[in-house]
Order: C-alpha cells, then structure tokens, then sequence
C-alpha cells in the first residue's frame, strides 16, 4: 500500500514541476521568428554555399587537392605569354561538399577566391542543379551582388521576402580577407 500512494506522490510532483514550467513561460515575452520575414542573425563562422571568384583564383589546384570529398575540379592551361596559369573553368558539386572549410582555409590569394557565403535557404530541384560551373568567359554577377549566383536556387520564401538586403542570412558575397 505505502508503494502505491509513493507512485501517486511522484506522478503528482512531476505533474506539479511541468505545469510550473509551463506556468513560468506563459508570462514571458514570445521569442517566435516570423520566418521568411525575419531571420535570426547566423554566427561570424557559420558556412553557407561557397562562392567563387574566377578573376581573384590563380589556377593553384590547392583547394582541388585539400577537398577530402573530391567535389571541386578545376581546368586551366599555361598562358605561353605571361607564363602563368589561366583558368578555363571552376566546377563544385554541392551534392558532395561537406563545409568543411578546407578550401578556402588552403587559399593562397588574398582576398580568398572561394570562400564560404552565410547563404542558407538553397533549394535544388535535381541532381544537376547541384553543381556550380563557374567560367572566367561567361558574365558572373559581382561579388558584392546578393547570393551571387544564388538567386534562382534561394527558397520561394525568401524570393517573395521583404527587405532581403537586410536579413539576417544575407551579407555580401565580397571575398574575406584573412
């Protein structure tokens, strides 16, 4: 018998400390985010999509080489003029990548010529939207433009979003000077 009202006392307690819980948060200002028109602000070292600047890289083949998942390549073939390295073209597959950061840690330009941006709300339709293809021939939108080329994979939310300058996932995309 002693056991049984032990159990109903025990019940009872837990039931007395989750409502006081409850209780203590009913009075409390709401924390909720109206998400896509509000966002939390990301940390300093949060790793979004890379992006890349064909006109900064230098053709070194050290963030190919440093990628543990083998998800960027890279092409470029000796300018007999300068006797430098030209880039023909820069791919990442962002179905492998892992932001680990190793590449842009293995940059030697300053500023980096990939580095990690805060964007966070891309959205792939397939396979093949996944990798990035960035080439020094084709026109890229500036590094100081919003998502880069991020724009037509950002979220439905945040295309229709209000103000997307100063949310919290945007900063410019201008490479980082370590």
């Amino acid at each position: 018998m002693g056991a049984y009202f032990k159990k109903v006392y025990d019940v009872a307690r837990g039931l007395v400390t989750g409502l006081g819980v409850t209780l203590r948060h009913l009075f409390l200002p709401s924390i909720t985010v109206q998400y896509p028109h509000e966002k939390l602000s990301l940390s300093d070292r949060f790793r979004g999509a890379l992006a890349f600047h064909p006109e900064i890289c230098i053709s070194c083949e050290m963030c190919v080489r440093a990628c543990p998942s083998a998800c960027i390549s890279l092409e470029s073939k000796r300018n007999e003029e300068t006797k430098k390295k030209d880039l023909s073209w820069y791919k990442i597959d962002f179905g492998k990548c892992n932001y680990c950061r190793l590449c842009e840690e293995v940059c030697p330009t300053k500023p980096k010529s990939v580095h990690h941006t805060k964007e966070y709300e891309l959205s792939f339709t397939n396979r093949n939207d996944f990798v990035m293809d960035w080439r020094p021939d084709v026109a890229q939108p500036a590094g100081s433009d919003f998502g880069q080329i991020w724009a037509r994979f950002m979220a439905q939310g945040q295309k229709a979003g209000i103000n997307i300058k100063s949310n919290g996932s945007s900063t410019p995309s201008d490479p980082v000077a370590f």
